[in-house]
């Protein structure tokens, strides 16, 4: 496969510093770079479709006119977060 490049970043020097004092044993600020712009793009996908979630169960919600009180979609968040601490907990 052919790879492509990304085109020169130019940051304060401050910058530079700071991340290189960050990386691990053996990483290049190269690697280091290629991590993060996964790491951020994979970020923006998940917030991306958190958001296309939400806007469809708005749309839901208003077409079909129900709709949950916040404490019961709080109180059942605080289930899953309780039953997925006893998993993690258990293993």
């Amino acid at each position: 496969m052919k790879t492509a490049t990304i085109p020169a970043l130019r940051v304060e020097p401050e910058l530079r510093r700071a991340a290189e004092e960050v990386l691990n044993d053996d990483e290049s600020l190269s690697s280091f770079m290629e991590t993060s712009l996964r790491a951020s793009i994979a970020q923006r996908k998940l917030q991306r479709e958190f958001i296309a979630r939400g806007l469809a169960t708005r749309d839901e919600a208003r077409k079909t006119g129900k709709y949950y009180p916040a404490s019961d979609v709080y109180a059942e968040l605080e289930d899953m977060l309780h039953t997925a601490k006893r998993a993690r907990d258990s293993e």
